[in-house]
């Protein structure tokens, strides 16, 4: 099965989403899905019910909430975290590409991921 994004309120820059909507990803924004200001935990909630690994600048709460959700059992459908500032869209765009290229849905199935560890395709 194919890694469908869900891009928190941080990540969700227009021209990323349009260059890897244009290269056949799937891609919500939470302006998109209605869910604008909600909780971090939240987000992560919505984007496990409608299968969707969650995109997000926000290493630190959501490296949190990825423990939280183990410890207590619960499942998510993964997220992908990258450095904010540290990344162009270009980027962002390619390693991204890279990592839903390589992983499946359901390798992601609670598996937390970090941009700077994937480098691009040449």
């Amino acid at each position: 099965m194919v890694v469908k994004l869900y891009f928190d309120e941080d990540a969700q820059d227009a021209d990323l989403v349009n260059a890897l909507t244009l290269r056949g990803v799937d891609v919500l924004t939470p302006a998109e899905a209605g869910m604008m200001q909600r909780s971090d935990e939240d987000q992560l909630l919505f984007a496990t019910i409608h299968s969707r690994v969650l995109y997000s600048f926000n290493v630190r709460d959501f490296s949190v909430l990825h423990s939280d959700f183990l410890v207590k059992g619960k499942d998510h459908a993964g997220i992908m975290l990258g450095p904010q500032q540290e990344f162009s869209i270009g980027e962002q765009m390619r390693r991204l590409l890279h990592i839903v290229s390589v992983l499946s849905a359901k390798d992601m199935r609670n598996r937390i991921e970090f941009l700077a560890n994937w480098q691009p395709f040449m």
